[in-house]
């Protein structure tokens, strides 16, 4: 794969993905999600972006919107009950979720590892309301810099099924013992959805098997086994909302992967 400038490891590689999909979305005549600074990085960021357009499933991609689309209408609603929140995003990589919306009170923290934030730091500017951290999320420095402890959102978007389920478990263990309340808004894959998408993202976007997808759960209730103050507010197929977007032969494809739980999305709240 043709790679000028960027050095990242293989997970952090695969932040290139869904930056490239929410950019490709924008550019359609009747775009379903805009993101202008998705377009100007990757018209700016020296990155040989061939075998991700020859070969990534439209279904693959389709997905990354879905996925922006669902956790914008969350984050809004959130700011309109909480509007001096604290947004925290996981695995932040090129995500641009901040510039779509913002409201100007909340302070976000956009966390991911050094290199990540290195790369991150070229195309996207930190302000007062915008403080980057360099750290894993399985560390707990990052804990710290976090200030206001109330009335705050977790942002995990293309992140959780990467860990292990030991470090997955010890997270919303450890997010339950440092925040007395916590909104949390992830997408996650079944066992069957890793495997599917280590074959048709991972390794046909040219990415390194060492960023194979490792998690991957049945039914997302049986984490509130896990601890008791762990609630599943809301649990969805990644297309339920979205497939009447498409015509009916793509919707096809659609129905199939939320009909065999491939992706999903969750609205988890931890301190209910």
């Amino acid at each position: 794969m043709g790679i000028n400038d960027i050095t990242l490891g293989s997970v952090q590689e695969t932040l290139l993905l869904p930056l490239w999909g929410r950019a490709v979305e924008t550019q359609k005549r009747n775009p379903l999600l805009v993101d202008q600074l998705a377009v100007t990085i990757i018209n700016s960021i020296k990155y040989d972006f061939k075998t991700i357009e020859k070969k990534v499933n439209p279904l693959s991609r389709a997905a990354w919107v879905a996925r922006s689309i669902y956790f914008d209408r969350k984050i809004k609603t959130f700011l309109s009950q909480q509007p001096d929140a604290n947004i925290v995003n996981i695995g932040c990589g090129l995500d641009t979720t901040y510039d779509r919306v913002n409201n100007g009170k909340a302070i976000w923290y956009e966390l991911d590892l050094p290199d990540v934030i290195e790369l991150r730091r070229k195309y996207i500017k930190e302000n007062e309301k915008r403080v980057f951290i360099a750290e894993s999320v399985l560390d707990r420095n990052w804990y710290s810099q976090v200030k206001n402890k109330d009335h705050v959102l977790l942002l995990i978007a293309g992140v959780i099924y990467y860990f292990d389920e030991n470090n997955v478990m010890r997270l919303f263990n450890e997010l339950s013992s440092q925040f007395k309340y916590i909104t949390i808004l992830l997408d996650y894959s079944s066992q069957k959805g890793a495997r599917i998408a280590n074959k048709k993202v991972i390794e046909n976007g040219g990415m390194s098997q060492n960023a194979n997808l490792s998690w991957g759960i049945d039914n997302i209730y049986e984490i509130e086994k896990w601890n008791k103050k762990i609630k599943v507010i809301e649990n969805l197929p990644m297309f339920k909302f979205h497939r009447k977007n498409y015509p009916v032969i793509k919707r096809i494809g659609m129905n199939i992967s939320d009909m065999m739980k491939i992706m999903s999305l969750a609205h988890i709240e931890i301190g209910v």
